[in-house]
């Protein structure tokens, strides 16, 4: 998220005052290899366009404002869009539970505003609960070595299994869980959705919901079934059913 703030104020500071020096610079590029530039202060004429169906404009105009800033504004309203007040919200709550440098990131206040976002999971009573297992797990486990070396949440969500503390701490467990299924799960929507256009298109506007999920996995998981051969193909339907002739 500071990475996301940093890209947000660049792009802000390159809007501010970046227009003068990237023309300081083309300048010198077309000084150099002997282009010829455009007078900015001349009328734009916009290629293919009749002059009167064109609204007039000087080249400043158009290459800084409708192309310039134009870019940059899609950029930060791109960033904007993926990194809303919500989702910002949940990456730094679930940045919490990172393990790394002991726990060093481990916010009791935070977690708790985590579960608040799945109130179906987490009653008020729930909320209680958590809080009180989430600093009884945080003294647990930074005295415990199996701890000490893991790196991501994903590793404190096995080492919890092997060590059974997710019985101990069961609320705990639940929220790593959500914690680890969240971005899969955003990521498998917007692809599921993508590839949905392509899958059940104008010709099989009739496919039903099994043939489309089964398609849709075979679309979307392209890297897990390219391992499988035609013949592993065939031999799975030939022992399905018996057949007057192999497959």
């Amino acid at each position: 998220m500071n990475l996301v703030k940093v890209a947000k104020t660049r792009l802000q500071a390159m809007r501010d005052d970046g227009w003068e020096i990237l023309l300081t610079e083309v300048s010198k590029f077309c000084s150099t290899h002997e282009i010829i530039m455009l007078d900015m202060e001349d009328e734009y004429v916009a290629r293919g366009r009749g002059r009167r169906r064109v609204e007039k404009m000087t080249n400043l105009h158009h290459y800084r404002v409708e192309l310039f800033y134009s870019v940059i504004d899609m950029q930060v309203l791109e960033l904007n869009h993926r990194f809303d007040e919500i989702n910002t919200e949940l990456l730094l709550c679930m940045a919490c539970l990172d393990p790394r440098d002991s726990f060093s990131a481990f916010d009791v206040k935070k977690l708790v505003r985590l579960a608040k976002l799945y109130p179906s999971e987490f009653s008020e009573v729930t909320l209680y609960e958590l809080e009180s297992q989430l600093e009884n797990f945080i003294f647990d486990v930074r005295l415990d070595e199996k701890f000490s070396k893991l790196l991501g949440i994903g590793g404190l969500a096995q080492k919890m299994v092997s060590t059974r503390k997710h019985e101990v701490f069961p609320l705990v467990y639940q929220l790593i869980k959500l914690s680890l299924v969240l971005p899969v799960a955003t990521a498998t929507v917007e692809r599921a959705f993508s590839a949905m256009k392509f899958i059940k298109s104008a010709l099989r506007n009739r496919m039903g919901d099994k043939l489309l999920n089964d398609c849709l996995v075979s679309y979307i998981e392209k890297d897990v079934f390219v391992n499988v051969t035609n013949e592993a193909i065939m031999q799975r339907f030939q022992n399905m059913k018996n057949r007057r002739e192999m497959l």
